[in-house]
């Protein structure tokens, strides 16, 4: 299982180690984002991860919250999901799944990487491999 999802609340050693073993540098502000995140399976915009950190009393420039998601999503703890062209939400959860966009309020929901089949893959070229399926359901309220 993945160390990060196990439990709901990382202690500080542990996200320090975390981030550590993924190569960045554990800087204060670092880490609450980290606590935030990897409290619980979950996606946020970088807005929403900007206010619930204010709204806790924890200081953060908005610029030093949309580097660190993107400095995260690049080394690997996180997934940035492209799901709107004017929002990108940050996926806490990096085991595989797959997701439901909900178009009427951006909402993302995980679906189990088992309970989605896909039946046939298309033959790719010998010199490409395959690294991941990722699928997104768009849904919206009935009209």
């Amino acid at each position: 299982m993945d160390e990060r999802t196990s439990t709901g609340r990382r202690d500080r050693g542990r996200l320090e180690a975390l981030l550590a073993t993924h190569g960045i540098l554990a800087t204060t502000q670092r880490l609450r984002i980290a606590e935030l995140l990897f409290a619980r399976n979950q996606h946020q915009t970088a807005e929403q991860v900007f206010r619930e950190l204010a709204r806790m009393g924890t200081p953060v420039a908005r610029a030093t919250v949309y580097n660190t998601l993107n400095l995260f999503a690049a080394r690997g703890l996180i997934k940035a999901l492209a799901m709107d062209p004017e929002c990108c939400q940050f996926d806490s959860n990096t085991e595989p799944h797959h997701h439901i966009y909900y178009e009427d309020t951006g909402e993302v929901a995980d679906i189990p990487a088992g309970q989605l089949q896909i039946g046939r893959m298309p033959e790719l070229p010998p010199e490409l491999e395959a690294r991941a399926v990722d699928v997104v359901v768009r849904v919206r309220r009935r009209a």
